[in-house]
This record gives structure tokens, sequence and C-alpha cells, in this order.
């Protein structure tokens, strides 16, 4: 990948923040946090701690900046971290609407230039997760946290990537790209949904890069689409969301 993809994401996210605005509010207000494209509940997932008390907290990736809510909710210390600053104006309106105290922070996930160690608990849905390179953020994210401290970050499945057309077309039964080398995928030349530049990798690529980070791998879920799903969302039919991973979520340990 040779494309400045940090400057084509973070103005594809500036000129759709408006888009985002309603499912922002949507997700501000929602009682309990729900994850992924088809807002699976998070009952028996468990993405974030019941209590969050007197932890310090950083989202990577932030976006409107709604798990930075619902952890602020949970009683944490909340940095907000996103490259887009149309996204954050959004963020800090709800935040102001909802009475969280969260600081948001205009930055990209890959270098914060936060201090060392800063944080117990980090976590990204669909923000550094898929925009930023992997090898990169992973990195910037142990460089964040304590020992001891958590990431957990939610992401397209790669599965869901291979069956992906590369018209943008929406995801199918038939393999069209290798799985073999997966980077991830450049849909700057598609008209609709997805767009940007997006990062995913093999399964046994993640494990190498957590591994040679620092990180251990303390649970690994895969997400469907629920029963109720209906249309197609992110590109991803419902009905091929409820036969095969839409999403993955990785639960990551910094080692004492």
């Amino acid at each position: 990948m040779t494309k400045d993809y940090v400057t084509i994401n973070r103005d594809l996210w500036n000129a759709e923040a408006a888009d985002w605005a309603e499912i922002g509010a949507r997700l501000w207000a929602s009682p309990e946090p729900v994850w992924g494209n088809w807002n699976n509940a998070d009952d028996g997932l468990g993405l974030l701690p019941e209590d969050m008390s007197d932890l310090d907290a950083i989202e990577l990736g932030c976006g409107t900046g709604y798990v930075s809510g619902w952890m602020a909710k949970r009683g944490a210390r909340v940095t907000g971290i996103d490259v887009s600053a149309e996204q954050l104006k959004s963020a800090r309106r709800f935040a102001q609407e909802h009475g969280a105290d969260v600081q948001f922070l205009e930055a990209n996930a890959e270098d914060t230039a936060l201090p060392d160690q800063s944080f117990d608990f980090a976590i990204s849905e669909y923000g550094a997760a898929i925009w930023c390179r992997p090898s990169l953020w992973l990195a910037e994210a142990f460089r964040l946290l304590r020992p001891g401290g958590r990431l957990v970050f939610l992401g397209n499945h790669p599965l869901s990537l291979i069956c992906s057309p590369p018209s943008g077309a929406p995801c199918d039964d038939t393999l069209h790209r290798p799985y073999r080398g997966m980077w991830g995928a450049d849909w700057t030349e598609v008209e609709f949904e997805p767009s940007g530049i997006c990062f995913n990798l093999t399964m046994a690529d993640w494990m190498a890069l957590f591994l040679q980070i620092g990180f251990t791998v303390e649970r690994y879920q895969e997400l469907y689409a629920p029963d109720w799903a209906e249309g197609v969302r992110a590109a991803i039919p419902a009905d091929w969301a409820k036969s095969y991973p839409m999403e993955q979520v990785w639960h990551l340990q910094k080692p004492l």
C-alpha cells in the first residue's frame, strides 16, 4: 500500500461526518452497548468491563464517540482519539448533550503523542481497527497501555473481505480475492459503499503480529447477523452474515 491512506481516510470521514450523526445520536442514547453493523447485543460478548470505575480508558478511532460515552457511563476516565475533525465535532456535541465527561482529541491512532503507559483499557470498533495499518496502531496501543492493560477491537472478518467483489457489490458466496498475503482493500475507485482504504490480515498474520508486539490473546469472537436482520449493511447481506462471520473481536492483554 503506497497511497496516503491516512489523508484519504481522514478526508472521507470529514466529508461523510453528517451522514453518521443520526446513527451516532441513536447509539449515544442506547441504554446498553450494541456492537457492529448489526448492533449485536452486548449480552454475552463482554467487550467492555461491567464496572470501569477508576480505569483510564481510550477509544482509538472514536468517530461520533458513542463507545467513549458508554465507557464514561460505566465510570471510566475516557479519552477518544480520531483523525477526523468533523467527526469529533459530533462527538463533542453528543457528549455535552449526555453530560459525559470525555476528552476528545484530534490525532492519528497510529501516533497519538500521548504519554507511555497512560491507560488501563483501550478499544476500537471500526475505527483504528480497520482504518489504520495494523502494525502501527497495535504497537501504539501497546505503548499506551499499562502492564496488565487490555485492548479489545472489532472489525471486519477476513472471510467477509475475500467474499467481497472488488467492484464494491455486496458480499456473496464466491471467493473474489486471495486469502494468502491479505493486507486489506483499496475502495477509493468504488462509487458506493464501501469506501476509503481499510486493513485486514489473515488469522495467522494477526496472531504473528500480536506475538511480535508483545500482546497475549485472551479471547477471540466471531459475530454473525442476528436472526431478525434483513437487507444489506456495509455491503454485506443479512442472509450471508447469518451463515458466515461478518465481524471479529480480539481481546488482548499487555503482560504484567
